[in-house]
């Protein structure tokens, strides 16, 4: 008896331990979920204000690229030009790829019929009919990962949930039944006999587990592109959007005023170079000195007609 008195105040001690520390937790919970809700929120208007400069930028390093290229005709500037043009179509991500060919428990039964040849059977009927529905409802319950705690039987229960999810969108309710006879006869996971400082102390090591979890969660959230932003202006994230946006039209405005540059150089070699030939044609003297000049003033204005072509596609 006197164990008994002795062992109570412990428990209640640590009782109040395990209290703050749930206080504690559910505090921190609060201050990450809501860095993420400002990471996210960064993250969607960083794309919404600023993805159409982004795009900007890029079409005119392309329209830069291409306009020296085209003045050059290096096959360096070229490449350039070919690569600065091609970055403005990206590839489609993963996502896009494979999306609805990919599910939680695998591929699913349409793509690995791509890769089989075999024919998918469709399912009978929307949903499942109400004796499977029970049966579904009644494994779920009984078989849910979440009720145990020891590894290897959590991993059991998850093969086999996924196992009866399978069933039930098929709608196979003789599945079902064979999956729930499968369940009554398989191992059963020894029933808990904790006392109750165990149970506290056990809790006590979730907390700090799941607070370690949380504080994982934080650096890679800070060590993102969009968190790493944030930590810069995290007294002002709506003017540090800002700011990032007024830097960037200021680099379009130098993008587009090289781009215009360019234009007119290429504008004023071209109507500098015609009158020339055209002078140079009409003074050559006759004969053959004449006659070579002629043609080279052909070909020049030839080629002057090519690059007003080409300005054309371009523009």
């Amino acid at each position: 008896m006197s164990n008994e008195r002795s062992e109570e105040p412990a428990t209640d001690r640590l009782a109040r331990a395990v209290r703050a520390a749930e206080t504690a937790l559910i505090e921190y919970e609060i201050a990450v979920d809501t860095f993420r809700i400002e990471v996210d929120n960064f993250s969607r208007l960083h794309h919404q204000r600023l993805g159409p400069v982004y795009r900007r930028m890029d079409e005119l390093d392309a329209l830069i690229a291409e306009a020296v290229a085209a003045r050059t005709g290096d096959p360096e500037d070229l490449r350039a030009a070919r690569t600065a043009r091609a970055a403005i179509a990206p590839m489609p991500g993963l996502e896009d790829l494979l999306g609805g060919w990919v599910q939680e428990d695998g591929m699913s039964p349409e793509a690995l019929a791509m890769l089989s040849g075999e024919q998918v059977a469709p399912p009978k009927r929307v949903r499942a009919s109400e004796a499977a529905r029970k049966i579904y409802r009644d494994l779920v319950r009984q078989a849910h990962p979440d009720l145990s705690a020891d590894p290897e039987e959590r991993s059991r229960r998850e093969e086999f949930i996924v196992r009866v999810n399978r069933a039930y969108a098929d709608g196979d309710e003789a599945q079902l039944a064979a999956l729930a006879e499968e369940w009554a006869t398989g191992p059963r996971e020894a029933p808990d006999l904790l006392t109750r400082a165990e149970e506290l102390y056990a809790r006590l090591e979730w907390l700090a587990q799941r607070k370690d979890w949380l504080a994982q969660q934080v650096r890679e959230l800070e060590e993102s592109a969009i968190g790493s932003m944030l930590k810069l202006a995290a007294d002002d994230p709506d003017g540090l959007l800002e700011e990032i946006s007024e830097e960037l039209h200021a680099q379009v405005a130098q993008k587009e005023a090289r781009l215009a540059e360019l234009n007119r150089e290429a504008a004023g070699h071209t109507s500098d170079e015609r009158p020339a030939d055209a002078a140079s044609a009409a003074d050559a003297p006759s004969g053959t000195d004449g006659a070579e000049q002629a043609v080279a003033g052909q070909a020049a204005e030839g080629q002057h007609t090519a690059h007003d072509h080409a300005d054309e596609r371009r523009s």
